[in-house]
């Protein structure tokens, strides 16, 4: 196996975990909530003040377009350059750092009802 081969499957692998969990969103719906960081250690009082459709539809979404980018990057680097997988791991970072947030108010502030 050639060392650059290893970006391929590396993106490979991530893509093949979230297409996995996107469609455990897209099965479970409101019920996947519980699995998104965070959102699982508010009282389920607090729970219940926010909109978990669209919490689930965002997850979804978001974990498809992880996957969508990391197998074009996987299938890119596989026949023209491992380029391809490093451009698309970065891409891919870039697009997860934006989605952290250490504050519980702003990363589920828009799903308030």
């Amino acid at each position: 196996m050639d060392t650059n081969d290893i970006w391929a499957i590396a993106c490979l692998v991530l893509a093949i975990i979230f297409i996995l969990l996107a469609l455990i969103f897209a099965l479970l719906k409101e019920k996947a909530t519980i699995l998104i960081s965070g959102f699982n250690t508010l009282p389920k009082e607090l729970r219940k003040t926010y909109d978990t459709r669209q919490m689930s539809k965002d997850m979804r979404n978001q974990f498809a377009l992880w996957t969508i980018v990391l197998l074009s990057g996987a299938i890119l680097s596989h026949f023209i350059s491992f380029y391809f997988a490093i451009a698309a791991s970065v891409l891919w970072l870039f697009l997860f750092l934006k989605e952290v947030h250490f504050d519980i108010d702003k990363a589920f502030d828009r799903y308030r009802k």
